[in-house]
């Protein structure tokens, strides 16, 4: 297998899990190739496995058996600090909850990685400005999250999952708290960042309207992979 051409490869991954002394096999052997640039969609019915499956194969959790290769690492070997600066560096993540920091402004929650990752004062700001006009949200710069709408919020939190640059983005129903029309906007938004800047997205969701406009839609059940179709554009 040529590992350098997936972005993420996954061979045979399971996760099972205890829930009160009951065994969940919550993903049960999935086999997936994710290439760069793909704006791909893991749908299925609630306890497929497709929030589960983004977790394995970021790392945030550990796998019960399989392989996973980010980018032709394999995460089983890294250790938890190599992991932890990967994910840093190379995934963003976009949660259905914004996960924004309260105490901290707009501008604030957007350059914190780039703090942790060390990018001068000087790069962060422009990084910072251009990103808030990317996604229609320059000159709230010094607003805090609770002065900002939902949507307003979630796009706040695409601005952080990008501006670092990552190699992908992973997204956890990230349309799940808004109504349909900020939805739609929000996603129409990202398809075309996906589209000029080659960035990856991966989302697991139930909204069809992430459905419609993935190139690729990965259908779930019972932990394994039911369906993989590619769309002709």
């Amino acid at each position: 297998m040529e590992k350098d051409k997936y972005l993420v490869i996954a061979q045979d991954v399971k996760k099972y899990y205890q829930d009160n002394g009951v065994e969940v096999r919550a993903v049960r052997g999935i086999n997936m190739n994710i290439e760069p640039g793909e704006f791909t969609a893991i749908v299925g019915p609630s306890g497929s496995g497709k929030t589960t499956f983004l977790n394995v194969i970021s790392g945030l959790d550990s796998l019960t058996s399989g392989k996973v290769w980010l980018k032709g690492n394999l995460i089983s070997e890294m250790s938890g600090k190599e992991l932890s600066d990967f994910r840093r560096d190379h995934i963003g993540f976009i949660f259905q909850a914004y996960n924004l920091i309260p105490v901290l402004t707009v501008e604030e929650n957007i350059e914190y990685i780039m703090l942790l990752q060390g990018v001068s004062k000087i790069e962060r700001k422009k990084r910072v400005s251009n990103i808030l006009e990317e996604v229609g949200m320059e000159g709230y710069e010094e607003r805090l999250p609770t002065k900002l709408s939902g949507g307003q919020q979630q796009r706040v939190a695409i601005a952080r999952a990008m501006v670092s640059q990552p190699s992908m983005i992973l997204a956890d129903e990230p349309t799940a708290n808004l109504d349909s029309k900020t939805g739609s906007d929000l996603l129409d938004m990202m398809r075309d960042l996906n589209k000029r800047t080659g960035m990856t997205f991966i989302f697991s969701t139930h909204d069809p309207m992430i459905r419609r406009r993935a190139r690729r839609v990965i259908t779930l059940k019972d932990g394994l992979v039911d369906q993989d179709e590619v769309k002709n554009e």
